[in-house]
C-alpha cells in the first residue's frame, strides 16, 4: 500500500471515531475532571485535566518519556494549546506551557487507580463494546513494569481488555505484598459484566472467582487449568478424550510456522462431572505446530473449564475466546516494544502506573479506529500536532 493511501485511510478512520455522536457523549477533559487533584489549591497554574490531556496527547504522538512529553508540549502551536485548555498568564494572556518537571510531579502524585477508572469509563462510553453477535468477551491478565524498580519492588498492574474492540476497560495496581488473585474482583467490580464471558490464565482459575463471576456479576467464565490447581487438572486430564470428537479445528500460517488447533468439549454431567463451581463444560485444546526452520512438529495440550453450557456457546465461540485472550498479551507487547515501557526508568510515586494508563488509552483508541500498525500510526500522528487531538476526540 502506498504511504499516501495508508495516511488517508488512517485519517478517515480517526475522523469517524471523533465524529460518531455515540462516541462523543463525554469529552476527555470532562472525564479527567473526575480524577482527584493531589496538589495544594494555592499556587496552581494548570488544571489537572489539562495537564493529563497534554500528557496523553503527547503519548498519542509517540512520546515515550516525561521529558519527551514536555518537549512536545513546548513546540505546540497556539491553536493546539487553546484546544488543550492550557493556562494563560493573567497579565500578558500568553500561554503557560507546562514543562516536563510539572508534568512529572503530577503523574507521580495523581491517584493512578482513579485515573485508570476515569479513562476506562470514558472508553466504554465512546464505543459500543458489545459485539453485534454473541457475548462480550473480556480478557484479564497482569504485567510487571520491569523498569519501574529493582526486582521485588517493581510495579505490577492487572488489566481487563474487551476482546471485541481491543479497549482497556479497567486497570489496577497490584501491591507488592499481595498478588493478582486478590485484585481480580476489585478490578472488575465496577464493570457491568452481565452476560459477558471472562477469560483468564491459570493463575485466576480460582473457585472464589468462579462463584463471584456467576453468582454476583451474572457473568460466565472461561479459565485455563494447569497444575496450580492439581485436583482440577487431574480431573480434566482423566476425562475420556480419546472418545470425545473434535468439534472445532482451525489452521493458520505465519512467521515460518503452521499451527493446527483442535478443540474438544464435553458437558460435565454424571460420571463426567467436575468438582469446580458452576462448571458446565470441560475443554481440551491441542495445538500442533510445524516449524519450517527445523522441519519438526511440536504438540501442546491445554485444558480449560467454562460455566457456559453447550447450548450457550458454540465450540467455535469457545475457540475464538481462548485465542482472543492473546489480545491482552499483544497489548503488553505494544507497550514494551512500541512505547518502550520496560526500558522506562520512571519510578517516582504513581508515575509508572499513570504512564501505563496513558499508553493503554492511546492503544485502545487506535484499535477502536481500526488501526493494525500502532507504530506507523504514532509516526503519522507525530508529524501534525492536531492528529493526536483528533484521535482523542478533542475539537
Amino acid at each position: 500500500m502506498e504511504p499516501s493511501s495508508l495516511i488517508g485511510g488512517l485519517s478517515a478512520r480517526l475522523h469517524r471515531v471523533s465524529d460518531d455522536p455515540h462516541r462523543h457523549a463525554a469529552g476527555l477533559l470532562q472525564a479527567l475532571a473526575r480524577v482527584p487533584d493531589p496538589r495544594d489549591p494555592r499556587g496552581r497554574v494548570h488544571s489537572l485535566p489539562s495537564l493529563l490531556t497534554v500528557a496523553v496527547s503527547a503519548v498519542a504522538a509517540g512520546q515515550r518519556s516525561v521529558s519527551a512529553i514536555g518537549e512536545w508540549a513546548a513546540d505546540l502551536p497556539v491553536s493546539t494549546l487553546d484546544r488543550l485548555q492550557v493556562a494563560r498568564d493573567r497579565f500578558t494572556n500568553a500561554y503557560l506551557v507546562p514543562n516536563a518537571s510539572t508534568i512529572g510531579r503530577v503523574l507521580a502524585r495523581v491517584d493512578a487507580d482513579a485515573l485508570d477508572t476515569a479513562i476506562g469509563r470514558w472508553l466504554i462510553n465512546r464505543t459500543a463494546v458489545t459485539p453485534a453477535v454473541g457475548r462480550r468477551a473480556i480478557a484479564v491478565d497482569g504485567k510487571t513494569l520491569r523498569g519501574s524498580g529493582r526486582p521485588g519492588g517493581q510495579v505490577h498492574l492487572l488489566a481487563a481488555l474487551d476482546q471485541h474492540t481491543g479497549a482497556v476497560l479497567a486497570q489496577t495496581g497490584v501491591d507488592g505484598k499481595t498478588n493478582e488473585i486478590t485484585r481480580f474482583q476489585p478490578l472488575l467490580d465496577d464493570l457491568d459484566l452481565t452476560g459477558a464471558v471472562i477469560t483468564a490464565d491459570a493463575l485466576h482459575t480460582q473457585r472464589e472467582h468462579a462463584r463471584w463471576l456467576t453468582e454476583t456479576k451474572h457473568a460466565a467464565y472461561l479459565f485455563t487449568a494447569k497444575k496450580n490447581q492439581p485436583r482440577l487438572y487431574r480431573q480434566l486430564k482423566a476425562l475420556p478424550w480419546a472418545k470425545i470428537p473434535v468439534l472445532d479445528e482451525t489452521s493458520s500460517h505465519g512467521h515460518g510456522r503452521r499451527d493446527i488447533r483442535a478443540l474438544q468439549a464435553v458437558t460435565c454431567l454424571g460420571p463426567l462431572a467436575i468438582d469446580f463451581p458452576h462448571a458446565s463444560q470441560a475443554l481440551r485444546i491441542r495445538r500442533r505446530r510445524y516449524n519450517q526452520a527445523t522441519g519438526r512438529w511440536s504438540t501442546v495440550t491445554v485444558y480449560a473449564i467454562t460455566s457456559l453450557g453447550a447450548a450457550e456457546a458454540r465450540p467455535a465461540d469457545l475457540a475464538d475466546w481462548l485465542r482472543g485472550h492473546w489480545l491482552i498479551e499483544a497489548l503488553h507487547y505494544l507497550r514494551d516494544v512500541t512505547f518502550g515501557e520496560d526500558a522506562s526508568q520512571v519510578r517516582t510515586g504513581n508515575a509508572p502506573q499513570a504512564m501505563a494508563a496513558l499508553r493503554n488509552t492511546v492503544i485502545s483508541l487506535l484499535r477502536m479506529a481500526g488501526v493494525t500498525n500502532v507504530a506507523k500510526a504514532l509516526r503519522h500522528n507525530s508529524r501534525n500536532p492536531d492528529r493526536p487531538l483528533q484521535l482523542l476526540g478533542i475539537t
